[in-house]
C-alpha cells in the first residue's frame, strides 16, 4: 500500500535550488518528488554561467555562509568533473577588492588580492551536465521529477511542500518583491582561453565576463532589471562580444555558437522560511536567489531541510 500523502515531500521547482534540495532530502531517507513546470534544461539554471561566486543576492551575512557550504560540496564534486560537470578553474574578479566584501571571503581557499583584483581557483559548473547528474542522483535515491503545473501551493498533496520556484514565486507565492534581472550571454568557439574573468560595475546594466566551458566560451553579460524578454537582442550580443574582445582580442574572431537569455529571480532578500499551510501541513519557501542560485544551492538546501524537519 502506498504511504499517505503526509509522509511525502514535494519540491515545487526543478532548477538548481529545487534539485539540490530534493537530492538532499531523498538521500536522507525522505520520500520526495519534484514537481516542475518545465524540464531542468529549460530553466534559468540551465543558462547560468556556472561560476561559483555570490552575485546579486542578499543578505550578505547569510549568503556567505550558504555559499561557503556549497563551495565545499562543489570542491568535492570537482574530483569527478566528467560525471558532475564541476571543475576548478583559475580566474580573476577584475576591479574587486577584499575590503568590499563580507567576512565570508576570508574563508575562500587561495583567494588573493592582486593589482588586477581578486584571483582564485573556483568551481565552474557546466550546468546542462550538472543538472542531468543531479536528476540521475535523485533517481538513484528513489525519487523522480514530474512535469506538473502548480497554481496553488496549498493544493500540493504532501505533508511538506518546498517552494523552489524562483521567479515563478512572484505569482505562486503572491510575492511582488520577486523581480526578473535579465541576463544575456553569447557562446562562442573557445580560441584557447582557459581562465575565467569578471569585470562587474554594479551601477550598470552591462558587465563583462568570460567563462570557459566544455561546450564553448561563455561571454557576458547583462543585468537588466524588470526586463522579462527571453529573446536575445542582437545589439546587446554585439556589445558583449566587443567588451570581452577588448580584454582578450582573440575573442573577436571566434565563431558564435549560440545565444542565451535567463531571468534571474531577484529579491531584496532570499526568502528561506517555514510557514504553516491552512490545514497544518508545512510549507517551506526557498526562492529569491538572484544571480547566485548555483553558488548557494547546497547551503540553502540544508537550511530548507532543517526547516522542513526541525527535529531530524
Amino acid at each position: 500500500m502506498d504511504s499517505e500523502p503526509n509522509d511525502e515531500v514535494i519540491v515545487v521547482g526543478g532548477g538548481i535550488v529545487g534539485l539540490t534540495t530534493a537530492v538532499l532530502l531523498a538521500e536522507s531517507g525522505r520520500r520526495v518528488r519534484v514537481w516542475a513546470r518545465e524540464p531542468a534544461e529549460r530553466t534559468t539554471s540551465a543558462v547560468a554561467g556556472g561560476l561559483w561566486w555570490p552575485y546579486r543576492i542578499e543578505p550578505e551575512p547569510l549568503v556567505g555562509a550558504w555559499a561557503l557550504e556549497s563551495l565545499a560540496v562543489y570542491e568535492e564534486q570537482a574530483r569527478r568533473p566528467e560525471e558532475t560537470g564541476v571543475r576548478l578553474v583559475d580566474g580573476v574578479h577584475r576591479g574587486t577588492r577584499l575590503d568590499e566584501l563580507g567576512d565570508w571571503v576570508a574563508r575562500v581557499p587561495g583567494l588573493r588580492q592582486t593589482a588586477d583584483g581578486l584571483t582564485a581557483r573556483l568551481p565552474v559548473i557546466d550546468m546542462p551536465v550538472h543538472l542531468a547528474w543531479l536528476r540521475e542522483r535523485l533517481a538513484k535515491a528513489g525519487s523522480a521529477v514530474e512535469l506538473r503545473e502548480v497554481t496553488d501551493l496549498a493544493a500540493v498533496p504532501a505533508g511538506v511542500v518546498v517552494n523552489c520556484t524562483g521567479l515563478g514565486a512572484r505569482s505562486l507565492a503572491r510575492d511582488p518583491a520577486v523581480r526578473p534581472v535579465r541576463g544575456q550571454l553569447v557562446v562562442v568557439e573557445n580560441p584557447g582561453i582557459t581562465t575565467w574573468l569578471t569585470s562587474v560595475d554594479h551601477s550598470s546594466a552591462a558587465s563583462t565576463y568570460f567563462i570557459p566551458q566544455p561546450g564553448g566560451l561563455l561571454l557576458g553579460g547583462t543585468a537588466e532589471e524588470d526586463d522579462w524578454s527571453l529573446q536575445p537582442d542582437p545589439a546587446t550580443a554585439t556589445a558583449i562580444v566587443a567588451r570581452c574582445a577588448e580584454i582578450r582580442p582573440e575573442i573577436a574572431g571566434s565563431r558564435i555558437l549560440t545565444h542565451r537569455v535567463g531571468l534571474r529571480p531577484a529579491r531584496n532578500s532570499v526568502r528561506l522560511e517555514r510557514r504553516p499551510l491552512p490545514d497544518g501541513r508545512v510549507l517551506v519557501h526557498s526562492y529569491g536567489h538572484g544571480g547566485a542560485g548555483v553558488t548557494v544551492a547546497w547551503g540553502c538546501a540544508r537550511e530548507a531541510a532543517g526547516l522542513a524537519f526541525p527535529s531530524a
